[in-house]
């Protein structure tokens, strides 16, 4: 059976969203729709604005059938971390395909691409290069791929779907990566007449500002309970402050929590604190990251011990999902989890200690329930 594999954030699920999922449908009519989705917080180092079962419930509605959750572990790291857990899932689960949005839309060249940053020597050595020229990494990656394949390649989907098909053929994977055109700048933080950007979204939603042509009217129900990164910062900057040695925590290296230390006594908000830490080797994103595994305890040594994908959790699923998933099950190497009884597995367990850190910007009748959905049923499409 051929089946269909996306990766996603939904954070929030919008427009351009909709439009991804019914391009796939438009094409694999039959073929099941298996969603590989973040949980509570962000490959960018950042909360997600709504729950991720809010966010199950959205996308069960708008077309996808398998609703799978990345862990944190995965779901909050760099582009090639966060893509060899999602594809792996996706492996895992004998997706056939998996399809990306792409601002170029030509695979060819991203595979070209992929397979120049996987197997030339030449392509580190020039990364290295450039960053001791002051070039951030992400700069220096860009540069070193047109200097070896004369190809010019930044913008940040095409970088993910090289990251995804860099993991494809790195551990010989069966599944082939197709792309859908990107309309949208990723990033844009100004409102489009249709389809803006997540970051965008967020944005006018923290502005209090309407968002109604930018969303499928069926999902404006679920856009409630926000949470914001900036809501965590006392608890952050307490955690900060308090810790004897911060350079356990995943990605704080170098001697920045020295810095770290020194600046969050001066910094006003969360986004001064970066401020005072951005540099050209810290950019945003890298920061963003590396404060929330502080705020959520990932330690380098557990970014060690979860380095393997050892489990698939299910987070929702519609009938044809159930098919998909009483057709495959026999061949899973990993287990499959519907329910939490007890967390076994130390990654699970993990995970549903971050959701505790994420409730705690709600009320605390709200906390409770949010924490008790980890236990309770999984999500159920029509």
């Amino acid at each position: 059976m051929e089946s269909i594999g996306v990766i996603a954030e939904y954070n929030p699920f919008h427009n351009g969203h909709l439009y991804h999922l019914k391009k796939i449908k438009e094409k694999y009519k039959d073929s099941p729709i298996i969603l590989v989705m973040t949980g509570n917080f962000t490959e960018r180092g950042d909360v997600a604005i709504i729950d991720k079962w809010k966010r199950t419930e959205i996308a069960l509605k708008s077309g996808a059938d398998l609703v799978i959750e990345l862990p944190f572990p995965f779901a909050t790291q760099s582009a090639d971390y966060f893509s060899y857990g999602a594809i792996t899932l996706l492996e895992q689960l004998h997706v056939t395909k998996v399809i990306f949005g792409s601002e170029s839309n030509n695979i060819e060249t991203l595979k070209l691409i992929a397979k120049t940053q996987n197997n030339n020597p030449d392509f580190d050595k020039l990364v290295k290069i450039y960053s001791k020229f002051g070039k951030n990494y992400p700069t220096a990656i860009s540069l070193a791929i047109k200097d070896l394949t004369n190809e010019i390649i930044t913008t940040p989907n095409d970088l993910l779907g090289v990251s995804y098909i860099k993991t494809i053929l790195k551990n010989n994977y069966k599944i082939i990566p197709e792309t859908i055109k990107r309309t949208n700048d990723y990033h844009g933080k100004n409102i489009e007449e249709k389809i803006s950007s997540a970051t965008s979204i967020r944005l006018a939603l923290k502005e209090n500002k309407n968002i109604d042509n930018q969303v499928p009217e069926y999902t404006k129900k679920y856009l409630t309970a926000f949470h914001f990164i900036e809501d965590y910062y006392p608890l952050l900057k307490y955690k900060i402050i308090t810790e004897k040695d911060l350079s356990i925590y995943n990605t704080v290296d170098e001697g920045i929590d020295k810095l770290l230390k020194k600046e969050i006594l001066n910094a006003t908000s969360y986004d001064d604190l970066i401020t005072r830490l951005k540099s050209k080797r810290y950019t945003y994103n890298k920061l963003s990251r590396m404060l929330l595994h502080i705020l959520c305890n990932f330690t380098k040594e557990e970014k060690e011990q979860f380095s393997n994908i050892t489990y698939i959790r299910i987070l929702g699923l519609n009938e044809t999902g159930r098919k998909y998933l009483n057709s495959i099950k026999k061949d899973l190497t990993i287990p499959l989890i519907s329910k939490i009884t007890k967390e076994k597995d130390p990654m699970l367990a993990f995970e549903i200690e971050t959701t505790k850190i994420y409730a705690l910007s709600l009320p605390n009748e709200k906390q409770s329930e949010l924490i008790k959905q980890e236990y309770q049923h999984i999500i159920k499409g029509e």
